[in-house]
């Protein structure tokens, strides 16, 4: 997927999830910060790919990262994607002013960019260390860039055409599957 899918993607998923009111911050934000923040979100998993925009800006860190993991490696999984919440929310200086939207953002895109890869043939290692490739291929062949820009502008338009006021409650959802979860552990795994 080219930088400009990712950024499309990134904006669409934005959107979806500000209509969505998937978290207050996202749902609530400055579109002066949920943008960008999203948008640098989008990139980021790239850094581990030397000749991408990340990687030539932040080559110290990108060179490693490639020579280490490869492409599409771990800054494609969700492993990097949790770090990277964690070191939000824990490792950030206080002192340093930067609002709980743009880093809902950030992470958004960050994640939508790992869907967006699992559009491709090739996928991603969403479980990495497990090599395991996660992939819906349909995003394929030389009229890929197309392709791209054609489930942007539909995520887009499904998101505009959200009734306003639609409330996704995302923890209740969250707290369902995983209680799913453990009800058929306990079905087919007794005490």
């Amino acid at each position: 997927m080219t930088a400009e899918g990712h950024l499309l993607f990134s904006v669409a998923s934005l959107i979806m999830a500000h209509k969505l009111q998937v978290t207050p911050e996202l749902a609530q934000g400055d579109w002066l910060h949920l943008v960008p923040g999203a948008l640098l979100g989008a990139l980021l998993p790239d850094i581990d790919h030397p000749s991408s925009l990340p990687g030539r800006l932040l080559r110290i860190f990108s060179l490693p990262i490639s020579k280490l993991c490869g492409h599409r490696g771990f800054t494609h999984s969700l492993l990097a994607w949790l770090l990277l919440m964690l070191s939000c929310y824990q490792w950030i200086p206080v002192q340093w002013p930067i609002p709980n939207d743009l880093i809902h953002a950030f992470l958004l895109g960050y994640l939508s960019h790992l869907v967006a890869d699992m559009l491709t043939p090739s996928g991603v290692p969403f479980l990495w260390p497990l090599p395991q490739r996660f992939c819906f291929p349909i995003i394929r062949g030389k009229n890929s860039k197309r392709s791209e820009r054609f489930i942007a502008i539909v995520l887009t338009v499904c998101a505009c055409l959200l009734p306003t006021g639609y409330h996704f409650d995302f923890y209740s959802q969250v707290e369902s599957v995983i209680k799913y979860i453990q009800n058929q552990l306990d079905i087919r795994f007794p005490t």
